[in-house]
C-alpha cells in the first residue's frame, strides 16, 4: 500500500479549466496548468505531493472528497467554483469525511455579487483562503504543512 499521509488533493470546480482565459480582470491571468506547477514545486519543498482535479461536475466532486478520506490523503484543497454557493451535496460530503477541507477562491467572494457571500462549503471547511490570486492555493498547502489544520 502505497503511503499517501502527505498526499494533498487539490479539486478544482466548474469553469476553473478556463482560468487564464476567464475574466483575467476577476481571476487573473495564471492558467490551472500554472497554478498546478506551482503547487508541485512547492509540494515538493514542504515533503508533500498533490493530487490536482478539475471538473465540471458536481457529483464527481463529491465522488474525489469520498475518494480522498479513503484514499488517506492528508488534505483537500477544495475551490468549488459556484458549487461554493449552491451545493449541499458538497456541504454535506465534507461534513461527512475526517480527512480536512480548506475552501481556496482566487477572488474574495465576500467582495462580489451578494449571491456569492453565501458558502456552503465554507460551513463544513476546516479553513478558507480567498483573494490572494493563484497565491491562494499556496497559501492553503502552506496550513497544511505547518499543521494549521
Amino acid at each position: 500500500m502505497t503511503d499517501t499521509s502527505n498526499l494533498v488533493y487539490v479539486l478544482n470546480g466548474p469553469n476553473l479549466n478556463l482560468l487564464g482565459l476567464r475574466e483575467p480582470e476577476i481571476y487573473g491571468s495564471d492558467t490551472l496548468d500554472d497554478i498546478a506547477g506551482m503547487l508541485e514545486d512547492r509540494a515538493r519543498e514542504l515533503g508533500l505531493a498533490i493530487d490536482m482535479r478539475q471538473t465540471n461536475h458536481e457529483g464527481m466532486l463529491v465522488d474525489w472528497l469520498h475518494e480522498a478520506q479513503a484514499e488517506g490523503a492528508r488534505a483537500v484543497l477544495l475551490n468549488a467554483g459556484a458549487y461554493t454557493h449552491t451545493s449541499i451535496a458538497l456541504l454535506d460530503a465534507i461534513r461527512a469525511i475526517r480527512t480536512p477541507v480548506i475552501e481556496v477562491h482566487l477572488s474574495d467572494p465576500t467582495t462580489r455579487e451578494p449571491f456569492r457571500h453565501l458558502s456552503y462549503v465554507g460551513m463544513a471547511a476546516a479553513m478558507t483562503v480567498q483573494g490572494h490570486g493563484a497565491k491562494s492555493y499556496l497559501i492553503a498547502l502552506d496550513a497544511v504543512a505547518e499543521g494549521r489544520i
